[in-house]
């Protein structure tokens, strides 16, 4: 049996959602055009902005604007305006493997996310009722696995290009706060697999990831395709990154932290719709009071979560 949600009380009630997709951008040099898929509340105004990353996967349309229905609904529904692209390597578009920096696209990811906010007056227009309720000062950043890699390239982490040793640094200032849900981490303890064939993720460096961030990992994301390092691997965002930050460990949680990635997904390991809440509710407070600071919510979800008879996980923050 699913243990109770322990946050259930915070958010208010949820509004009705009205969703966009695809709208299509602009993209010279990318593969394809950039699509996106809006999804905001039909009411209110000075609504902030979160911009979602999708993971990898091995689904066809999870990884793209279609996936993460869980997060994106919800957040959506409790007053953020979500932004979801479909990122070069979704399954959806099958790109030939020879394209420039195949198969996972790390660097166009994070310029998907600089486009989608260069190009924020054409989403505006191109959803029915949203032009002048949108807060374009509170911007934030939530992705999930590779997404929660392409978060922190946009929060501040860095990079050096494997062939003439420069710095890749894809920073954006505009952003305000993040959240890595499974995040990949340090370097130095990957798989073998993974340093064959995404070498790239050797040259992380989170020293200089300032932005404000909360940091989600399971404790049972053992991910030994990527990691020699096992569960711990996924929280090296929050131990080797500059404060202010917080990490969130859910117990027994796998990387999908309980199918945060759509609902009733197969390749979820951890199906458990009482940690997909807990994720949801947590975010939602987390991102609520960095946003809107002197709100309380994220004080309530940590003393919710770590409160409970049964506690879901436990919460540090530095």
């Amino acid at each position: 049996m699913n243990k109770p949600t322990p946050a259930a009380n915070i958010p208010s009630a949820p509004t009705q959602v009205l969703s966009i997709s695809p709208i299509v951008l602009p993209a010279p040099g990318r593969a394809v055009e950039l699509q996106v898929r809006v999804s905001a509340p039909v009411t209110g105004s000075e609504l902030p902005v979160l911009l979602l990353s999708h993971g990898h996967g091995r689904s066809n349309h999870l990884s793209s604007l279609n996936g993460y229905a869980p997060l994106a609904n919800f957040l959506a529904a409790h007053g953020f305006v979500v932004i979801q692209p479909t990122h070069l390597d979704s399954k959806t578009l099958t790109l030939d493997s020879r394209v420039p920096d195949a198969p996972l696209f790390w660097r166009s990811r994070a310029e998907d996310m600089t486009r989608i906010l260069d190009q924020f007056d054409a989403i505006e227009r191109a959803v029915p009722g949203l032009a002048g309720r949108v807060d374009r000062s509170r911007v934030a950043v939530l992705g999930h696995s590779l997404g929660g890699h392409t978060a922190s390239l946009l929060l501040g982490a860095r990079h050096k290009d494997l062939h003439d040793g420069t710095e890749v640094n894809f920073a954006e200032p505009r952003i305000k706060v993040g959240v890595l849900l499974a995040a990949p981490g340090r370097g130095d303890a990957l798989s073998q697999f993974a340093a064959e064939n995404y070498s790239f993720f050797s040259t992380i460096d989170f020293s200089r990831m300032t932005t404000p961030a909360l940091v989600v990992a399971g404790d049972k994301d053992d991910s030994p395709h990527l990691t020699v390092a096992g569960a711990a691997w996924h929280a090296d965002p929050y131990f080797l990154s500059p404060g202010p930050k917080s990490l969130v460990t859910l117990f027994d949680a796998g990387h999908g932290l309980g199918g945060v990635s759509g609902y009733d997904v197969a390749e979820t390991t951890d199906e458990n719709p009482a940690r997909v809440a807990a994720v949801q509710l947590l975010t939602w407070a987390y991102l609520r009071t960095a946003l809107y600071p002197g709100d309380s919510a994220w004080q309530e979800a940590q003393d919710a979560l770590t409160g409970a008879a049964n506690p879901l996980g436990r919460v540090e923050s530095r």
